[in-house]
């Protein structure tokens, strides 16, 4: 498949901003539930990550609770040429230094729709978190948030950011790649909801994500859905909620595709196709959960 032409071309997602009214509370959560590490922290807010990056969740003091306040990207470009590229393309953009620890020089533009701002960098400081820990999820695998319209916010996505469409349930949800991973960003079409619909992060494999929800039960945390199988990108799934109520996703054996000239996802045993590639979906239970019931909420837009 060849590549379509964009402004700049997004690489990887870095990291999403939550305010918390509690930055302690939800400090415990990540370090002693998800087992993440922290970087950097104040009564403020607080840096943390699951590796090398210098932070993948980024907290922040805010009576709001806001969650997805903001969303940061990393860029094959030089901020240089991807300013000059977005202000060419006819978006607005700010160039700072001040965002914050590990990101000194960072790209802003706001999401049109939402307003929530996107930094766009070409790396992050080193975290210097070493070792191995046996529950940590592998990174942060992608955010889901509403979207009053999907048509313009998919063509951003695309047209300005570099991504790649994967995969849409009906006409109301899409899922955007911007690497191998199914998707980096997904939107949902709502008139009656904003903000963020999931944060997910990647456990290695379906072992690493049981030891994660025997876990989590000994936290207290238990799940709303799953585990069972989505239909678009096929991923294991479970899903809970952090102590601000967001809803958190779990995952592993997402779809991937290594070769994006064969316009099909790896074969994995499970799929309804083979090849397997981008697709329409319908609205049905199979759709959401291939394995049993659907959520109520997950379809609700």
């Amino acid at each position: 498949m060849t590549a379509p032409q964009s402004a700049v071309r997004v690489s990887k997602l870095g990291y999403v901003g939550f305010e918390t009214p509690d930055v302690a509370r939800m400090v415990e959560y990540y370090t002693t539930v998800l087992d993440f590490q922290v970087v950097e922290s104040s009564t403020q807010g607080a840096y943390l990550t699951t590796g090398t990056d210098h932070h993948c969740v980024v907290l922040t003091k805010g009576e709001s609770g806001r969650a997805r306040t903001t969303v940061g990207y990393e860029l094959w470009e030089d901020l240089d040429d991807a300013a000059r590229r977005l202000t060419e393309a006819g978006y607005e953009t700010s160039r700072r230094s001040d965002i914050g620890p590990g990101t000194p020089d960072v790209l802003v533009l706001d999401e049109p729709g939402t307003g929530v701002p996107l930094h766009l960098i070409t790396s992050q400081d080193p975290s210097w978190v070493g070792g191995y820990t046996p529950l940590r999820p592998t990174k942060l695998g992608h955010v889901a948030a509403y979207a009053p319209e999907l048509a313009p916010m998919q063509a951003f996505y695309q047209d300005l950011l570099g991504f790649r469409w994967s995969d849409t349930v009906g006409d109301f949800f899409v899922f955007l790649r911007c690497n191998a991973d199914h998707h980096a960003a997904n939107f949902m079409a709502s008139s009656k909801y904003q903000g963020m619909h999931h944060v997910a992060y990647e456990m290695r494999d379906p072992n690493h994500l049981i030891a994660m929800l025997d876990h989590l039960a000994r936290h207290g945390r238990r799940l709303h859905w799953g585990p069972g199988r989505h239909g678009p990108g096929h991923n294991l799934f479970t899903y809970h909620r952090d102590p601000d109520g967001n809803v958190v996703e779990l995952f592993t054996q997402i779809d991937v595709v290594h070769d994006e000239r064969t316009g099909h996802w790896e074969p994995r045993p499970w799929h309804e196709e083979h090849p397997m590639g981008p697709r329409t979906w319908e609205v049905d239970l199979a759709t959401v959960n291939q394995w049993g019931p659907v959520d109520p909420p997950s379809l609700d837009h």
